[in-house]
């Protein structure tokens, strides 16, 4: 159960228009499916209308062309969803852990802590890491030397921060990412690979998410840029040397290879893949699945995937493909 709040109260934080009742009491968020007479819920995909109409929730969001649909009380936005989301961070609140250090962390003494940091057990900061004020690490995170965390970033649980990263102000960092590992490099010696040495930086801008167990590969000799306000989902790989733009959002398992750029305020759907040194200009929508084999000069929407078959079908189909001109 999360905080409570009046239907009036809420509006005069967060705005928008109350259509109904101000003294409705909300403590929770929930589907329309799922609510109950203390639930808000959101409208705005014409397919749930019918649970539109039947819900329980006290309180709907829903935008003004919706409204008809409504019969009991409403707050109307032009953006249902994106008030939705503001109305769960109010109702549910992040747990600030105490500001303390714990006794099992290993801090070198060349360190910089800033004031109002928390450090959890068995978390590992190596020598000339500077972490500015308001940071909070959880347990057993690894902080390699000659780092810098910014003000009021969190990393959760055992991450690992490689050295010479830098991460900016009001980032989050989830659970098992790895920041700033050896990029992909080898150059062939006869039958042989030959590792060629990282050793550009990850740079990392404000207001960043990286999903967990994401992985940043550190730079060949140019560094790894993460431009501010880029979002990124779970299990993403990025290779060595890439740019990603500003408030670019990236979802889950999807991988771009070396030296791929990407533009600023782009969306790259699920399990996409992006070759590497290819471009992608700002604004471009990715179709989840897609193999981007060459660079995107335009904004607009990219699909580069088939229907799924039955083999022996895809195989003809694939067959046929080839042969068009």
């Amino acid at each position: 159960m999360g905080q409570t709040i009046t239907s009036g109260d809420l509006v005069k934080k967060l705005g928008g228009e109350l259509i109904g009742d101000p003294n409705i009491l909300i403590n929770s968020v929930a589907s329309l499916e799922s609510s109950n007479q203390n639930s808000i819920s959101f409208f705005n995909n014409p397919k749930y209308l019918d649970l539109l109409k039947i819900t329980k929730a006290a309180i709907v969001i829903t935008n003004a062309e919706s409204l008809a649909f409504r019969k009991g009380s409403a707050i109307v936005s032009n953006n249902p969803y994106l008030y939705f989301a503001k109305v769960s961070r109010l109702l549910n609140p992040s747990k600030v852990p105490k500001k303390e250090i714990s006794k099992s962390a290993m801090i070198h003494p060349t360190c910089k802590l800033g004031q109002n940091i928390f450090i959890g057990p068995n978390v590992v900061i190596e020598e000339n890491v500077s972490i500015a004020d308001g940071v909070t690490v959880h347990a057993g995170v690894i902080i390699e030397s000659d780092n810098i965390i910014g003000d009021n970033s969190t990393i959760h649980p055992n991450v690992v921060i490689k050295t010479n990263t830098i991460i900016g102000r009001n980032c989050t960092i989830y659970a098992g990412s790895v920041i700033g590992s050896d990029g992909f490099g080898y150059a062939k010696d006869n039958d042989k690979w030959f590792a060629i040495p990282q050793i550009g930086k990850v740079i990392v801008g404000d207001n960043v998410d990286i999903g967990a167990n994401s992985t940043i590969d550190r730079g060949t000799l140019d560094d790894t840029i993460i431009s501010s306000g880029v979002k990124i989902d779970n299990l993403v790989q990025i290779g060595h040397n890439c740019v990603i733009g500003e408030n670019t959002i990236i979802a889950g398992c999807v991988g771009i290879a070396g030296s791929a750029k990407i533009g600023k305020n782009c969306a790259i759907g699920g399990a996409a893949m992006i070759l590497g040194h290819l471009s992608i200009a700002d604004n471009v929508i990715i179709s989840p699945g897609s193999m981007i084999t060459r660079s995107i000069k335009n904004s607009g929407t990219y699909t580069a995937l088939m229907p799924f078959q039955d083999h022996a079908a895809w195989l003809k189909t694939a067959a046929k493909i080839k042969r068009l001109k």
